[in-house]
């Protein structure tokens, strides 16, 4: 199925329900709730809103999977879906930013878990491990394993994922989303791949650079 609409289905029931609300708002001749409903239509609107990106040619560059802030770096020691050494990045999305998530390279889905959990701020550490979460295991066509957590926040209640495992992806594809508020992590390998980001810089899903293999 493909997901490239402006708006991804997944928000149409709520801009419907927005837009209908707004309506009866000013039929019934409530004007200042007609505005305020108003504003919440526009917004959700433009919370799964869907635009297109560039994404870089280089086979060797690794994408964001998506657009937010950089607010951790840190180095990691896995053993569990990956095992290694590894370098996380965290990636935290504000309610105004893109929720649409991009795969960082190209290659095959070797696993999917999902974790149920609490709903902690998602720019807390320990929502990493405490949240609701989607764990997304890549195997590069080249290189070493690649892993993305998509992790609910305060106010998300959902998150969404289009693939599958086995699924063979692209870099820059789209492949899930998480609503209303959230954060992504993403696991390269500490030995294979230079990053390229740093701590409070601004990330566009599938067009910024996170990391480049060696």
């Amino acid at each position: 199925m493909h997901h490239d609409t402006y708006i991804v289905k997944e928000g149409i029931p709520f801009i419907v329900i927005s837009a209908a609300i707004t309506f009866l708002s000013w039929l019934f001749g409530f004007f200042l709730l007609t505005i305020f409903c108003l504003l919440i239509t526009i917004f959700v609107i433009c919370f799964f809103r869907n635009p297109e990106r560039k994404i870089p040619p280089d086979e060797s560059a690794i994408v964001a999977p998506a657009d937010g802030k950089v607010i951790k770096i840190v180095d990691v020691v896995e053993d569990g879906l990956i095992r290694g050494n590894y370098r996380m990045i965290s990636i935290f999305m504000n309610v105004f930013n893109v929720h649409v998530n991009r795969i960082p390279c190209s290659g095959r889905i070797s696993a999917i878990d999902y974790r149920e959990g609490k709903f902690f701020s998602a720019d807390l550490d320990k929502a990493s491990a405490l949240n609701e979460r989607n764990h997304l295991v890549i195997r590069p066509t080249q290189g070493e394993d690649i892993m993305i957590v998509q992790i609910a926040g305060l106010i998300a209640r959902r998150i969404v994922c289009w693939v599958t495992t086995g699924s063979d992806v692209r870099k820059g594809e789209r492949f899930g989303l998480i609503r209303f508020g959230s954060r992504l992590d993403v696991y390269l390998p500490a030995a294979a791949a230079d990053i390229q980001v740093q701590l409070g810089q601004k990330v566009r899903a599938g067009e910024t650079i996170l990391g480049v293999r060696k």
